[in-house]
């Protein structure tokens, strides 16, 4: 069978490694030119990691991911340690660790693993038709691909969502925006083995390890969508913002590269369950764009890709209803996932400040029996366990 996959992020380059292996013809399609992930990296929690290891990349996984031993919340503008604990029982109730990655260095492994050099890059979807026997993508460029069938990992502006589902659905801004990247792990910040996160205002900035010595970093704004911003301006945006706060954070203002910082508007999609138009599939961003505060934005589409290969590795009665059974094994705990990242995002970010406040006040008494049962309880009900 002939399956074409538009999108090479992480959804699509594993759901082309686990379909070729059932031994499909399998072609992956990607607009941009070379890969440039959006984001700096990537919380791989152990939901995540499992489909990783699933598809024989548990080594590399390990050896690109930063060891994340404790977790801690501190106050903003003090610094005082609110609460810090270890994140052994996640590692312990899931049976693997996670694994914070550099999203390039995640994408790099998952294409490699599938042939960088067989992605068709420069292809940008322009539209797409089927019939009872195959589907028919055109690319910008007006050239055309037909296959068996269509994995639509397209991303949160899917073009093929809009055909699939019948209408255009409208992302909703969820009210803050988020400055990402890469910076050398300092102690002087916070222990090179912590995830450590300072809180306070509706706003939040986050250290995490990730591999080859190096700290991820996120600093939340809550701002209004659309504003002007001129990229290099990172620091002296982020010194205005963050003034006052505890001197880490002015170290973390101080030693990050303005040019490679990213600066992202975050948006999530109300979930839906129309994945399928006969032998068209959604999956990934596409199918469930959500916000990252809970980090199972990119679990979620790796989870998907668990579904699809089971889906396709078990049932034989037609390509449409191979893909409505995949649909109907993931839309509700992905759109749960969504609903519950956005829960998350109001709390953290201010949206009820009484309630913030009340968040806050409870850090303080936390011994990581709340914050662990809330992280665990986004991946119990995985397909992997």
């Amino acid at each position: 069978m002939k399956i074409i996959i538009i999108g090479a992020g992480i959804g699509g380059a594993s759901a082309g490694i686990a379909l070729r292996r059932l031994g499909h013809d399998v072609e992956i399609y990607e607009q941009v030119t070379e890969n440039r992930p959006v984001g700096a990296a990537i919380s791989v929690w152990p939901n995540g990691v499992k489909v990783l290891n699933w598809l024989g990349l548990g080594p590399q996984t390990a050896a690109l991911g930063g060891r994340m031993e404790y977790m801690s919340y501190r106050e903003a503008f003090t610094g005082e340690t609110m609460c810090r604990f270890s994140m052994d029982p996640v590692t312990e109730r899931m049976g693997q660790r996670p694994y914070p990655i550099a999203r390039a260095e995640l994408q790099a492994m998952l294409m490699d693993a599938f042939g960088e050099k067989e992605i068709r890059f420069g292809k940008r979807m322009a539209g797409l038709e089927q019939d009872e026997r195959s589907v028919t993508v055109t690319f910008a460029d007006g050239t055309t691909a037909v296959g068996d069938v269509l994995i639509a990992a397209d991303g949160a502006k899917s073009l093929a969502r809009s055909y699939v589902v019948g209408a255009e659905l409208e992302r909703r801004y969820a009210g803050y925006v988020n400055f990402n990247g890469l910076v050398e792990a300092d102690p002087s910040i916070a222990p090179p083995d912590q995830w450590t996160l300072w809180v306070g205002e509706g706003k939040r900035v986050s250290v995490m390890p990730v591999g080859g010595g190096r700290f991820y970093f996120f600093f939340d704004v809550v701002e209004p969508p659309g504003l002007p911003y001129e990229r290099g301006s990172a620091r002296e945006t982020l010194a205005g913002h963050f003034a006052g706060w505890a001197p880490p954070v002015q170290r973390l203002i101080s030693v990050l590269d303005p040019a490679t910082t990213n600066r992202v508007e975050i948006f999530d999609l109300d979930p839906f369950h129309t994945w399928v138009r006969g032998r068209v599939a959604l999956l990934g961003d596409a199918a469930h764009n959500t916000t990252p505060d809970i980090g199972q934005g990119g679990c979620s589409a790796l989870e998907d890709t668990v579904m699809l290969e089971r889906a396709f590795a078990t049932t034989t009665i037609s390509v449409p209803d191979t893909l409505v059974r995949y649909a109907a094994a993931r839309t509700q705990r992905a759109g749960d996932l969504v609903l519950w990242a956005r829960r998350r995002a109001e709390l953290m970010h201010g949206s009820d400040p009484a309630q913030t406040e009340a968040w806050y006040a409870s850090l303080r008494d936390e011994d990581g029996t709340n914050v662990l049962r809330g992280i665990i309880g986004n991946m119990v009900d995985n397909p992997l366990g």
